[in-house]
């Protein structure tokens, strides 16, 4: 299925002295590669770093202004995609783009379906390519006639995966593929990824887990500013030197450990219920400590902050704010000193459409209203001292948010949550997404955050980053808590043992 033809010692993928520029800036200055059959690569870099625009330039989407393209030696017209995907160049991206309503075997062969005579579709010649993809990915229990809607998030992209591989692929990146999945789910995917490789296959690995990275690639190439900053074999090389390459500078602390000191019950959560998730959640949070909550996608985390934060009705239960009953409404919440940070920041974190400025003062405007009227000069000068508190990066205050990288939306929906003055920050996955960068200024805000004597809520699917950050850790399974223990008395494993169920003794503490 799997063409190797080439000697294994000659490049299948050579990027040479890639630019690209948008008016002009440039974004890609001499950015080259070279992948060879079997290979996996690790594509680093922060935000903004020009990833996306190199692997637009190498898949077509996106015509450089200077350099080329060669697949298996030959040179690929610049800004042809049609052209590249025929050459076996094929991406996943991050937003799969299934057809939820069709079955596993259409979607498959979505855009590339097998015609017969008179062009009349050949579905057997269809199926035996299906069946074949599925096989040679080892997911031979994906039956072709099931319908896509029906299917796990981790199952819909091997879907996807399949897709890409139908017709002889040699390169297949995969951008950012876990954030959305399961641990079980990654685990297979990994297992996925490793037998493509060994059949000759070359991946490039758009992530920033650098765990992730580890355990998956075998090279690595990071770009900063748009130029290659370094690149190599993993091993022998250290996390610290891939972050120094990626940020320009040393990052001695990926968590940065500001002291803060719990001190009065904030927050208390009794016997609260919503629809379906949360069950029965009792819970507390000092001012001044960050309380971490581990578990699985499902198990009812988001669920429980929606509730608290009165976006979603709780069917049962209290909720307190300093000894104070919180009744439904969102905004009284928001009165009361409650601010919630969305997983979901393109659809429900922040106004895509609307400026920088007013995006980070939306919650809360009283400062610069007067007699009805909006101050704009006083507001901007608020906004302009977050925009360098929180380090984000735009070209000026009133810009869309959308036209802003990943990491930088996040930091203006972190920084809205403290311009309220919330005395009690939900984060639901505050660090998801981001370059490692964005993620140790965040990890810095958290802990100033407590610093301050604010409580902090953190949601979060990575255990490392509960562990190092926070005081106490929940692990929620089944939308119940199953246990609650000091940080220092959690390991990854005994995180993902509980998320999974298999403790189910709580010991909620306040």
């Amino acid at each position: 299925m799997y063409s190797t033809q080439i000697p294994l010692s000659e490049p299948v993928l050579e990027a040479r002295g890639i630019g690209k520029k948008y008016n002009h800036n440039w974004v890609l200055r001499e950015a080259s590669l070279s992948l060879r059959p079997g290979q996996v690569l690790a594509l680093l870099g922060e935000n903004g770093a020009g990833k996306s625009t190199f692997v637009k330039v190498l898949s077509g989407a996106e015509r450089a202004d200077a350099g080329q393209v060669l697949i298996q030696g030959k040179v690929i017209p610049l800004g042809r995609p049609d052209i590249v995907k025929q050459a076996g160049f094929q991406i996943v991206y991050q937003e799969l783009s299934v057809c939820l309503d069709m079955s596993v075997a259409d979607n498959i062969m979505l855009g590339q379906e097998c015609s017969g005579r008179f062009g009349i579709l050949d579905r057997k010649l269809a199926r035996q390519k299906v069946t074949e993809v599925l096989t040679k990915l080892g997911h031979e229990d994906l039956h072709p006639d099931r319908s896509v809607g029906a299917l796990s998030v981790g199952q819909r992209q091997v879907v996807e995966i399949a897709r890409a591989l139908v017709n002889d692929a040699k390169v297949l990146v995969l951008d950012e593929p876990t954030s959305s999945l399961a641990r079980e789910d990654v685990q297979r995917l990994f297992a996925t990824a490793r037998r493509l490789a060994s059949m000759g296959l070359s991946i490039i690995y758009i992530s920033h887990f650098l765990e992730e990275i580890r355990e998956l690639c075998d090279s690595y190439l990071v770009l900063r500013d748009g130029q290659v900053a370094g690149q190599g074999k993993l091993q022998g090389t250290s996390e610290s030197e891939i972050v120094k390459l990626m940020v320009g500078r040393s990052v001695n602390d990926l968590f940065p450990q500001v002291e803060h000191t719990p001190t009065d019950i904030c927050l208390r959560v009794q016997n609260l219920s919503g629809s379906s998730l949360p069950r029965n959640i009792s819970l507390s949070v000092r001012q001044g400590e960050i309380l971490g909550v581990a578990g699985l996608i499902g198990a009812g985390r988001t669920e429980m902050l929606r509730v608290v934060a009165g976006l979603d009705t709780a069917h049962h239960g209290t909720i307190e704010m300093s000894g104070k009953m919180l009744n439904r409404s969102v905004a009284s919440r928001i009165r009361s000193g409650l601010a919630m940070v969305s997983e979901d920041r393109k659809h429900e974190g922040l106004a895509q459409t609307m400026s920088i400025r007013d995006n980070m003062t939306l919650n809360f405007l009283t400062p610069y209203s007067r007699w009805g009227w909006l101050r704009r000069k006083k507001q901007s000068y608020a906004v302009e001292r977050l925009m360098k508190q929180f380090q984000v990066k735009g070209n000026r205050m009133d810009q869309p948010v959308a036209s802003l990288s990943g990491g930088n939306q996040q930091k203006v929906s972190i920084a809205r949550a403290w311009h309220q003055n919330a005395r009690c920050l939900l984060l639901d996955e505050p660090t998801r997404g981001v370059d490692v960068g964005t993620k140790a200024e965040i990890y810095r805000l958290i802990g100033k955050a407590a610093a301050e004597g604010r409580a902090v809520v953190f949601v979060s699917s990575y255990f490392r980053e509960l562990l190092e950050l926070c005081d106490r850790i929940a692990v929620m399974a089944r939308g119940e808590i199953v246990d609650v223990r000091v940080a220092s008395d959690w390991s990854e494993h005994e995180l993902l043992m509980a998320s999974m169920g298999a403790q189910q003794t709580a010991s909620v503490s306040e």
